[in-house]
């Protein structure tokens, strides 16, 4: 399940670092992380009242949450992706179930 999800971000990414010219070196991928980490912490301030709405409702304010969120997710599994990262195993390991079993 994730070993799919994570494929199909590196496809994106490497199709949108081809079309941008940009070297995804080792260096890349935890900086790009980070980078997203400060996103998703914005559109929650703003969201929360806690920043500038920038003139936009809660729902469109959500919506950047939501897609924020949706970009640290992918740059959460390029990284494991790139490292080479098991995060199936790790899951069952710290959070104590399997991924897609339900």
């Amino acid at each position: 399940m994730l070993s799919q999800l994570m494929q199909q971000f590196e496809l994106a990414s490497e199709k949108y670092a081809r079309a941008n010219d940009i070297e995804r070196d080792a260096d890349w991928f935890i900086l790009k992380l980070q980078e997203e980490v400060g996103e998703v912490t914005q559109a929650w301030n703003r969201l929360s009242g806690r920043g500038r709405s920038k003139g936009k409702t809660r729902d469109e304010m959500r919506q950047d949450l939501s897609d924020e969120t949706a970009d640290l997710l992918g740059h959460v599994l390029l990284l494991a992706n790139a490292s080479g990262l098991d995060l199936e195993a790790s899951i069952k390991r710290k959070w104590l179930f399997e991924p897609g079993a339900l």
